[in-house]
């Protein structure tokens, strides 16, 4: 593999760890280096997307390769819409192998604002090869996002909460892999907007024609979160849900049709009011 530039390695800030990750801090990561690829010229991004895509690729529940590499060009200096956007993965080598591959996504409002939400980093997907499971690896990759959230924020002068938030399977529906990762991050401090007020889906990320052929099929998670600093808090405003769903039904909207985001939106108009409070969960609920 080509060497990384310098520029693109992770650091490891021990207090950006959730507050149940503390045990991330005896990881020995001696051996291993974490890089970020932001550039589907990498040579790191054809395999970190194909070990994503073997583990978690669904016609309906996957975003299609063109559209990740799309994702990788966004720039926070250049908005998109009312937001600024970082897309990157981060790959964990060990030697010439990749042990584990994380994605996520950095949202900021276009400019300065009175949002309840600052930055919002969506959690997309993660993966840690089976002998690298159980160190502590798993914590830096839920904590690594948030100096994404930082670069984000800073594009904009932005500054005050950030938000990490993470799409499940509801519980009911969850194989024994999803109950696991749903416990791990119940454990390290996240906490999930109760699913009995909260009816949220994701897009149905099938082709457009496929999408045209039956109709549009979006699938119902729950939303999983950590706000940075406030983990002990065990209710959150509507007015935060709000701005937490629209960024990520924003996001989605650059490459999903509009008619194809219309029953999201529907569900986005029945979120409860700005001054409701919602409790939050244990994600395994």
């Amino acid at each position: 593999m080509e060497e990384a530039p310098r520029s693109q390695e992770v650091a490891r800030i021990p207090a950006d760890l959730a507050p149940g990750d503390a045990a991330a801090l005896r990881f020995d990561g001696s051996a291993i280096r974490v890089r970020r690829v932001r550039s589907a010229d990498d040579p790191w991004f054809a395999l970190a997307y194909e070990r994503l895509w073997a583990e978690f690729g669904n016609p309906c529940e996957m975003e299609k390769r063109e559209v990740i590499a799309s994702r990788l060009a966004w720039d926070p200096a250049r908005p998109i819409g009312g937001y600024r956007y970082r897309y990157e993965m981060l790959v964990v080598e060990h030697g010439e192998q990749l042990v584990a591959v994380r994605d996520h996504t950095a949202i900021a409002p276009a400019e300065a604002s009175a949002s309840p939400v600052a930055v919002l980093v969506h959690l997309s997907h993660v993966l840690v090869e089976p002998r690298w499971r159980g160190k502590g690896l798993a914590g830096w990759l839920r904590a690594f996002p948030l100096q994404t959230a930082r670069e984000c924020a800073a594009a904009v002068g932005a500054a005050g909460s950030i938000t990490l938030v993470a799409e499940m399977e509801r519980p009911a529906e969850a194989d024994v892999a999803t109950l696991r990762r749903l416990a791990s991050y119940g454990s390290a401090g996240f906490r999930k907007i109760d699913p009995a007020r909260v009816h949220y889906a994701q897009p149905d990320f099938r082709s457009a024609a496929a999408i045209d052929a039956s109709s549009v099929q979006p699938v119902p998670l729950g939303l999983v979160i950590r706000r940075v600093g406030r983990e002990k808090e065990r209710q959150i405003r509507g007015a935060e849900v709000r701005a937490i769903v629209a960024a990520l039904y924003e996001m989605f909207a650059v490459h999903v049709r509009r008619e194809h985001m219309a029953p999201l939106w529907a569900l986005y108009d029945e979120l409860p009011a700005d001054e409701d409070l919602l409790d939050l969960v244990h994600p395994t609920r």
